[in-house]
């Protein structure tokens, strides 16, 4: 599968039907190759693929992620083929194991030891059908051991809210032959005040989950950095802001340390369409 050099990765639960056609003839006709979308509270992930497919023509549609507690293993890959088959192989699986409130808070399972819990759903994957997935399976992988895992029983990783750095040790633990489709927010705007005061409204609901924070540690964030919203040196990393060109260097520095793929993240104000759609025809280039 061809991923693209650029994708684009949009919280889709913000539009409607009507906006997510718009979003769709916007990535697809700037040129980008994939777009990501999440599952949390809203869309239903694999109901979501469907209609991103349907509404598209060459786009790579992926999961980032769907969550593992979401639907057991043997639905997962039964959707994989589905979509694969009914849409031209251009959905990728993209599989995570969520976080506390995502899973015991509202749906009301037990959250698991998270690599021990994947492991077993990649096998019920396998279990679930003859020969490899009908198309690529990929983890979302922070920590070593995640990584590992996706080296040795996916196609790859998509890592969410990191850093070049990070990028570069995850392409060592994966090494040659796996996707690395890394996310990376953006934001375009000279004000770099109202780029961190964006940058902060739209990290803080990732600033109180566990599993951001620990990998923000291990890559050398300070627990003072991490508090009252974020120091100036961790928003400023998390999400690449100034005009195009600085954008674009910071994208780059995850291609020269190993990304296969970056999707790119446009934080705006909400609903700002124009703000948005300028930013993908900036960057579709870098």
């Amino acid at each position: 599968m061809e991923f693209g050099r650029l994708g684009v990765w949009c919280s889709t639960d913000r539009l409607d039907a009507a906006g997510l056609r718009a979003l769709l003839r916007s990535v697809e006709g700037k040129g980008y190759g994939t777009l990501w979308y999440p599952e949390s509270r809203g869309y239903e992930s694999v109901a979501l693929a469907g209609f991103l497919l349907a509404n598209s023509e060459r786009l790579v549609i992926g999961s980032s992620i769907a969550n593992i507690y979401a639907r057991d293993a043997f639905t997962a890959r039964r959707a994989l083929a589905t979509l694969s088959a009914l849409h031209g192989g251009r959905f990728a699986l993209g599989l995570g194991v969520s976080h506390i409130p995502m899973v015991e808070g509202l749906r009301g399972h037990r959250y698991d030891k998270p690599v021990p819990a994947m492991r077993a759903y990649l096998d019920g994957i396998r279990a679930a059908g003859e020969g490899a997935p009908e198309g690529p399976v990929l983890l979302a992988a922070l920590g070593p051991k995640m990584l590992a895992l996706a080296a040795a029983q996916a196609d790859g990783a998509v890592p969410y809210n990191v850093t070049p750095e990070h990028t570069k040790q995850a392409a060592g633990i994966l090494g040659p032959g796996k996707v690395l489709a890394v996310e990376q927010k953006v934001c375009i705007e000279a004000d770099k005040a109202r780029a961190r005061a964006l940058g902060r409204r739209e990290l803080a609901r990732y600033m109180t989950l566990p599993n951001y924070v620990n990998n923000w540690l291990r890559l050398g964030f300070t627990e003072a950095e991490l508090q009252d919203g974020g120091s100036d040196r961790f928003i400023d990393a998390m999400v690449l802001s100034g005009d195009p060109e600085v954008v674009k260097q910071g994208l780059r520095a995850h291609f020269a340390a190993g990304a296969t793929h970056v999707c790119i993240q446009l934080v705006t104000e909400d609903g700002d369409t124009k703000h948005r759609d300028a930013m993908l025809d900036a960057l579709a280039d870098a």
